[in-house]
């Protein structure tokens, strides 16, 4: 059973609280409280549980790749509940940018054979399909694109026809993407998962698998772009060929996801990044 309030998660982990719970923003799928305990400050987090027991996956999972980002460390945990150690947030400069060019880039390196991961996770509150495939265009394909345009014909979100031209442009991806190693990735890379803090560039919130890393770095870019010295310190020099394709196809993902969530002008986003692509 999920505890009511962050008084009583911290009372049943053992953790003392000295201050009332601050309530904080980002709770679109959750509620976060901030609270002061003996051992510093924590930030409580009472969502779905499958959701919170993936995102601490997610978060074991990006500690481990130690790339120098800043990474919550996980306090305690219940059915529903998620505390952790809370960053205190500090206005980035240049090196700070930098810093998470750099760190994303570690966090890439670590490649594999396989796309997918070990579980299933959230996109959001929408669930995110992982089952592992050796061809990242066939993970695209049948665990990204495809799943997500059905929910979407399902839900009345989009019609046949813009369902038929996103089949095409999922079928034509071995016709001009080449397959490649699958890189960790946090998987819901919006800016708002990028926490500037006191200690330096923080990733939260992950949806983690193993897909080309063209999947954080389309996000990124979806609603805003990062500061020029982010691109300087992940590239170092290395523009990827084919780039506003790629973006293209990698943010078509996330707006299905929107699309879905929330209908309305994410239908044209969707036509919009379809229209760049081979099978339109």
């Amino acid at each position: 059973m999920t505890p009511s309030t962050p008084q009583e998660t911290l009372e049943i982990l053992g953790i003392s609280a000295t201050t009332s719970p601050e309530p904080l923003s980002g709770g679109d799928i959750g509620q976060v409280w901030r609270v002061t305990t003996p051992q510093g400050d924590v930030l409580v987090k009472h969502a779905n549980p499958a959701g919170l027991e993936a995102e601490a996956d997610g978060l074991k999972a990006l500690l481990a790749a130690d790339t120098g980002l800043i990474i919550p460390e996980i306090v305690g945990a219940l059915p529903g509940a998620l505390v952790m150690s809370y960053l205190p947030p500090a206005r980035p400069d240049q090196k700070a940018h930098e810093a998470f060019g750099r760190g994303l880039r570690a966090l890439h390196a670590h490649t594999s054979t396989e796309h997918g991961w070990h579980r299933d996770n959230f996109a959001g509150t929408t669930p995110q399909i992982n089952t592992g495939h050796d061809d990242g265009r066939v993970f695209q394909r049948e665990c990204r694109l495809l799943p997500l345009a059905e929910r979407c014909l399902r839900k009345r979100r989009m019609d046949h026809t813009l369902f038929d031209q996103l089949s095409n442009v999922a079928n034509a991806l071995e016709s001009w993407l080449p397959d490649a190693p699958a890189s960790l990735v946090h998987g819901d890379l919006w800016s708002g998962n990028v926490h500037f803090s006191t200690q330096g560039p923080a990733l939260i919130d992950p949806a983690v698998y193993r897909h080309y890393p063209e999947a954080d770095l389309a996000l990124l870019e979806l609603f805003g772009s990062p500061a020029d010295a982010f691109y300087e310190a992940y590239w170092d020099g290395d523009t990827p060929d084919d780039w506003p394709r790629r973006r293209a196809l990698f943010q078509l993902y996330p707006l299905l996801n929107h699309l879905y969530m929330f209908g309305g002008s994410y239908a044209q986003g969707v036509r919009s990044a379809m229209a760049q692509l081979p099978g339109a």
